[in-house]
């Protein structure tokens, strides 16, 4: 199979990436890179963006979008060979809703649906709502799991592209047709669309929260899914799958976080994951209090399983060395290590600029990337302290009243931040307390998966080269051709 782009394929810059005013330096993506692009890249990505013509204009927006600073625009529109896949576990009421979405959406309407009822009590009132919207129903007499109930699908078609939508979904009128145009790229293996919350009839606290922060909705933004990138999985309330990329599907063997364990899987194997907020599914959020908390914590048990198959790849922070030590010293507030951490600091700056004299200000860029290394090392301290590590910086705060007037400083802070940040209209002291039982959820879920598998991984950070020297090798992956490199 090919795996160049087609001619009529165009990309487009991302909004928040960078670039030089003679257009040869890229700056951009997630993890953030620096990109050189020789003058004939260059002035194909001149306006912005540009569409594949011949050899060298894909090979160009091959690099681009791998390095995540451009996004796909494809042009296809015919129909796909697709298939609709739904996994119920006696809702049969919400199966109905799911059913109804598909069937009156004129882009799924004539799709071929299989209900798998994954050991249902009532097994025939979940095949009369199938056949009422004529859906082919597989049956597990007892239950399975989720994964299983996915694969038990995908084995019942035989389409190259198998979307999965969960029974408590509904999704939104023209959510398909954006996800398979992705197919376009023949090397896109999963495609995603942005997950929203279903509206309450009665809207809770909880359900106003989870409106905004409900992990299953990535945001607004469209992106590449990449393990330890802002998106770095996508969740398998909805998805679309194509089979020659997974044809074994999910990990029957995980009963939760298997959809993270597929994302990992299938980039390890050369694929590519795009999130597309464009397309949404709404979805039927937990807003009680002990479901909403108990689901979170479930979520967390899954880090520690995930963290046993893929090694390395689910830390709870991933820093540099320099900068870690840096904020380390800035916290203690002492003369001398403020010194210090301002010296460190000032060190990876000038390193820094001697690799990108080409820059339009060099010393300037390179501030600002050390204090955005900086930052980003802070917030990320912050966020394991009060979600993963908490029952650290707890015992922390018992014995030290710095410590303890950081930890309330920082986790309230970091809880308005975030309400501001995601638009949130909950109260800002109902929105903190929320944040908060989030992260203590979420964090004790990872504590019992590590005990359970025995196992420190999940809550052991990933350092990314202790000496300043060490900087450069975010920015020294080198592209497959020779129209623009990562680096100096």
């Amino acid at each position: 199979m090919s795996t160049a782009l087609p001619t009529g394929f165009a990309v487009e810059l991302d909004k928040a990436t960078r670039i030089s005013r003679d257009g040869t330096l890229v700056f951009g993506g997630s993890p953030a890179r620096l990109l050189r692009l020789n003058r004939r890249a260059a002035d194909l990505l001149g306006g912005g963006a540009f569409t594949v013509r011949d050899t060298t204009s894909a090979r160009l927006a091959r690099v681009l979008l791998d390095a995540g600073v451009v996004h796909p625009r494809p042009a296809r529109t015919q129909p796909r060979s697709v298939a609709i896949v739904i996994p119920v576990r006696d809702r049969v009421d919400m199966l109905a809703r799911v059913l109804r979405a598909v069937r009156t959406d004129p882009a799924t309407a004539d799709v071929p649906v299989v209900v798998v009822d994954d050991g249902s009590r009532d097994g025939e009132a979940v095949r009369a709502v199938a056949s009422e919207h004529d859906a082919e129903v597989v049956r597990h007499e007892t239950s399975r799991g989720p994964a299983a109930a996915r694969n038990a699908g995908l084995r019942a078609t035989a389409q190259e592209f198998v979307t999965f939508c969960d029974s408590d979904t509904v999704p939104l009128s023209g959510w398909l047709p954006p996800l398979l145009a992705q197919f376009d790229d023949p090397c896109v293996g999963l495609v995603a669309p942005r997950i929203v919350a279903l509206p309450e009839e009665r809207e809770t606290r909880i359900g106003a929260f989870e409106r905004t922060c409900s992990p299953l909705d990535l945001g607004a933004a469209e992106a590449p899914v990449i393990p330890m990138s802002k998106v770095a999985y996508v969740p398998s309330a909805a998805i679309v799958l194509r089979r020659s990329a997974a044809p074994g599907g999910f990990a029957e063997e995980l009963r939760v976080a298997e959809d993270v364990d597929l994302c990992m899987r299938l980039h390890r194997a050369g694929w590519r994951l795009r999130y597309v907020p464009a397309a949404q599914v709404a979805h039927d959020h937990r807003t009680g209090l002990v479901r909403w908390v108990a689901r979170r914590a479930f979520y967390g048990s899954g880090a520690a399983l995930l963290a046993r198959r893929h090694p390395g790849q689910v830390p709870p922070m991933h820093v540099t060395g320099w900068s870690l030590l840096a904020v380390g010293l800035l916290l203690t507030r002492r003369p001398a290590a403020v010194a210090a951490a301002l010296g460190l600091s000032t060190v990876a700056g000038v390193r820094l600029a001697r690799r990108m004299p080409d820059a339009d200000t060099p010393v300037r860029a390179a501030g600002l990337l050390t204090l955005a290394g900086l930052f980003s090392t802070a917030v990320q301290l912050l966020r394991a302290g009060v979600r993963h590590h908490w029952p650290l910086a707890l015992a922390l705060a018992i014995s030290s009243r710095r410590a303890r007037r950081l930890l309330i400083l920082g986790s309230t802070v970091d809880a308005l931040v975030e309400r501001s940040r995601r638009g949130s209209r909950v109260d800002p002291v109902t929105f903190v307390a929320l944040r908060r039982l989030d992260d203590l959820a979420y964090g004790a879920g990872v504590w019992w998966g590590a005990v359970r598998q025995r196992t420190p991984a999940p809550l052991v950070p990933k350092i990314a080269g202790f000496r300043c020297g060490r900087f450069r090798h975010r920015f020294r992956e080198r592209s497959e051709c020779g129209l623009a490199h990562c680096g100096p």
